[in-house]
Order: structure tokens, then C-alpha cells, then sequence
């Protein structure tokens, strides 16, 4: 599972962060085109860039689905629970693990109808031609307009997100049975960063002027250890 996890991350990571590259490089490459630099004002016109749109959209689809999984296993996907928390524990357990299999389900079918239509589109077609076996009347399926890709390849996030939202349905109900605990994610909490706890015996409202009363139990904020200022 830590394998999973780790791949699922880093494809999350991959595609976000090289999205957010492609994105700035277009912006720079628009804005610098419109300078009037000799020699390069001309270059950068002679550069193709219009298929950054394309593969930006492309990549925040495919970190949507793989998002998807992500926000199932690790809890952060908004939900309206009020109601069932009002509830005795054994009809909340019901609920929760209805809803669960109910999410599992729904992606299953999506992940289905989803491989089917991925494998009519052009990838039975590259499946043949990888075999070397006869195509007969398979389509090969249409390309994007500007990578020129293979759209089944593009489409090939919904079974594969899908397919993986839903194992994550099914593992977050299985240790809900095993454990009766829900993934939680707080969403105030920053990874890498850890709230500074403060020393037990001092007073943060002290003041050291000559206006205010010295508390003599607590040391003063600021104050070095042995009294010294």
C-alpha cells in the first residue's frame, strides 16, 4: 500500500507541478513575443507554443481523477455529515459504510463504461498493431488537435482514476469495519510546519517597563536566562 500511495502522490505532484511550468513558460513566451527585441521578438514568434493549452488541460484532467483517489484515502473531500452524526452509533456505522459502498459502486460503473469507451476509441486498434495482429474494421480513433495524440490515451484517466477511487472506496471501508475510523484531514495543518509550543511557567501578558508590576513567579518575555536583559 505505501507503494501505491507514494506512486499515487507523485503523479499528483508530477502533473501539477509541471502543469504550473507549462502555464508560466506560455505567459513569459506571450509577453516577451510582444517586445520589440530584434532577433528575438522573431524567434519567439517562430516558436509553436499553441499545444501549452492543450497539455495544461490534459494534465488537470489526469490530476483531477488521481485527486479524486487522493482526497478518498486521505479524507479531505467535503461532506455533509450533520445528520448522520446525530445518530446512535450503530445507525451512523450503517450509514457511513452504505455511503462508502455506494461511492464504490458509482465509480466501478464509471471506471467500466469508462474502459469500454477508452478501448473503442483507438485502443484496440494500438493493441493490434502492438500484436501485429489484423485490424479488420477497428477504428484507429481520432487524435487531439494539437499534440495529435491519441484521444483514448487522454480519456485513459477516467477507468484508470476511477478504478482507483474506487479501491480507495473499498479500503476506507474495510477499515472502517476493522477499526470503526474514518481518514480525517485537518485542514489547517501545514506538512512540514509544527505549531511552537510555548514554555509552561511564563506569563505572556508580562511587561518588562517600568510601568507595570514585575510578576516575579513567571520570567518576563524576552528576558534572558540569569535576569539579564
Amino acid at each position: 500500500m505505501k507503494i501505491l500511495d507514494r506512486l499515487e502522490e507523485w503523479i499528483i505532484t508530477l502533473l501539477m507541478g509541471g502543469a504550473t511550468a507549462i502555464i508560466f513558460f506560455a505567459v513569459v513566451h506571450r509577453y516577451l513575443a510582444g517586445l520589440s527585441i530584434p532577433g528575438l521578438q522573431d524567434w519567439l514568434l517562430s516558436l509553436n507554443v499553441s499545444w501549452t493549452q492543450e497539455l495544461c488541460i490534459i494534465m488537470f484532467v489526469w490530476m483531477a481523477k488521481f485527486g479524486a483517489a487522493y482526497g478518498v484515502r486521505t479524507g479531505i473531500h467535503v461532506g455533509v455529515d450533520v445528520l448522520i452524526n446525530r445518530l446512535s452509533d450503530s445507525n451512523r456505522s450503517k450509514f457511513i459504510l452504505f455511503g462508502l459502498m455506494a461511492g464504490a459502486l458509482f465509480t466501478s460503473v464509471v471506471a467500466t463504461l469508462g474502459a469500454h469507451f477508452v478501448w473503442e476509441n483507438g485502443a484496440h486498434y494500438a493493441f493490434l498493431s502492438l500484436t501485429g495482429a489484423e485490424f479488420g474494421d477497428v477504428p484507429e480513433g481520432p487524435t487531439t488537435p494539437d499534440l495529435e495524440w491519441p484521444t483514448w490515451i487522454v480519456y485513459s484517466a477516467i477507468p484508470l482514476g476511477s478504478s482507483l477511487m474506487c479501491f480507495r472506496f473499498l479500503q476506507v471501508a474495510w477499515n472502517f469495519v476493522r477499526t470503526g475510523e474514518l481518514p480525517h484531514h485537518d485542514h489547517g495543518h501545514v506538512d512540514g510546519l509544527d505549531d511552537e509550543v510555548l514554555p509552561v511557567d511564563v506569563d505572556v501578558y508580562g511587561m518588562g517597563d517600568n510601568l507595570h508590576m514585575h510578576d516575579l513567579k513567571h520570567r518576563q518575555v524576552g528576558d534572558k536566562k540569569g535576569g539579564q536583559q
